[in-house]
């Protein structure tokens, strides 16, 4: 990959990274099924018109925005809001790519490579660090709820891989448009009209300028840019890449809003880090001999 490439993915990681503090300021401003709904609104809304529709059965965009918009951002949105650290949300939500392994081998009868079964027990058991440590200094709920973000976005990649969409970005805005109601209604539900009309009735430019982030540079330029460099390269050379958006989301968290992991979470989060990238990145010998066809995403 040519540097140019090789620094937009830092940058994209970087922005993803950065999200994660983001979503925590915007939740000083929204409850979190309202502002996941509004960030998907104004994902979709102006995209679907530049854009063209996706290639792939409509069935596809359903499963795709429900499990990756409804359940993985709502989820996300709620853990932080319920205590889960911006810093280690970061983190958590990574094990996405384990996920995806295990649902790719359950449905699809795909075989794990053998790095892969150990990556994935390294980074599980970090996770179990990481778990044990949070059940003994604070609430285990919000911890779970991510994780359960982590999980529907594997849901969301396995689809992904079963659509085999032609334009990766056109399938991404138009699942947008799946998330807003079902949100909407979630958060008219559990949150209430009182909260929804308070947190429109007093929304600031601190509020304008989160939702503005995570739906212009974290979603559009992100995502764009991520098609973008996985349609040009294979799998195996972009994957790792995403491995630097919890070092960004911790680092950003520590700085910004002054999170302090514990040495319990740091070696956890060092496990879980080697693990994935013990399981995503193949040893020279193969990427040698593999390379006459693109990897596909795991």
């Amino acid at each position: 990959m040519p540097a140019r490439h090789s620094a937009l993915a830092v940058l994209i990681a970087a922005v993803w990274g950065v999200n994660f503090v983001v979503i925590h300021a915007g939740l000083q401003h929204f409850p979190p099924l309202l502002f996941s709904a509004l960030r998907f609104t104004f994902v979709a809304l102006p995209a679907v018109f530049l854009v063209g529709r996706p290639r792939v059965r409509w069935y596809w965009v359903v499963a795709i925005g429900g499990s990756l918009g409804v359940l993985s951002f709502g989820l996300l949105f709620v853990g932080i809001d319920q205590g889960m650290p911006a810093g280690l949300s970061s983190l958590v939500l990574q094990m996405q790519a384990i996920f995806t392994i295990a649902f790719a081998a359950l449905a699809l009868g795909e075989r794990p490579r053998r790095r892969q079964l150990i990556g994935g027990a390294i980074a599980l058991a970090g996770l179990a660090l990481i778990a044990t440590d949070r059940a003994s200094t604070a609430p285990l709920l919000p911890f779970v709820l991510v994780i359960g973000a982590a999980a529907a976005w594997g849901v969301s990649n396995l689809c992904t891989r079963i659509a085999q969409p032609p334009d990766g970005l056109a399938l991404m805005v138009w699942a947008s448009l799946v998330a807003p109601l079902p949100l909407l209604g979630l958060s008219l539900a559990f949150e209430g009209p009182r909260a929804i009309g308070d947190a429109l009735g007093a929304v600031d430019l601190g509020g304008i300028a989160a939702l503005a982030y995570i739906v212009g540079p974290s979603t559009l330029f992100g995502f764009a840019a991520w098609t973008g460099l996985v349609r040009r390269y294979p799998a195996a050379v972009v994957a790792p890449f995403t491995l630097l958006v919890p070092v960004f989301g911790i680092a950003a968290a520590a700085l910004t809003l002054g999170e302090r992991p514990s040495a319990a979470e740091l070696v956890g989060a060092a496990v879980v880090i080697a693990g994935l990238l013990y399981g995503l990145v193949r040893p020279q010998s193969q990427r040698a001999y593999g390379s006459v066809a693109p990897a596909r995403a795991s």
